[in-house]
């Protein structure tokens, strides 16, 4: 089912009032590192794509951002995402994908991460998320 583009605008425009916050980028990032250490550890291993571990913290803190827009849309939190899941949601062009299940998740992740290989990977995250 689509996350609808008032649960995203949502999301986002809450993360974006509390960037004021000097802790709550480091408290979602810690949260969603506890929870999603699959999740996690795919990301660090691509630290080299990737060019570092502030990179590495940007895609964890979107990735967190997107799972809150599944909540969000669903009702309930996301259920922990597995190496298995990753692998699976993993095929062919993920971005084109999502574009097509999640058009409003795509557009979040084209609008707020510069990084290509970081889009990919987010998109990848997302598409895991959904299965």
């Amino acid at each position: 089912m689509p996350i609808k583009k008032e649960h995203v605008a949502e999301v986002v425009a809450e993360a974006s009032q509390k960037m004021g916050d000097p802790n709550y980028a480091s408290v979602l990032v810690g949260g969603f590192v506890q929870l999603q250490a699959p999740i996690t550890q795919f990301v660090s291993a691509h630290e080299p794509e990737l060019g570092g571990a502030d990179a590495i913290v940007n895609v964890v803190f979107h990735a967190a951002l997107i799972a809150q827009c599944y909540a969000r849309g669903h009702g309930r939190s996301v259920r922990i995402v597995s190496f298995d899941d990753l692998d699976r949601a993993s095929g062919g062009d993920v971005l084109a994908l999502l574009e097509k299940t999640q058009p409003f998740l795509h557009g979040f992740i084209e609008e707020n991460v510069e990084h290509p290989e970081a889009k990919r990977l987010l998109a990848l995250i997302a598409l895991a998320m959904d299965r």
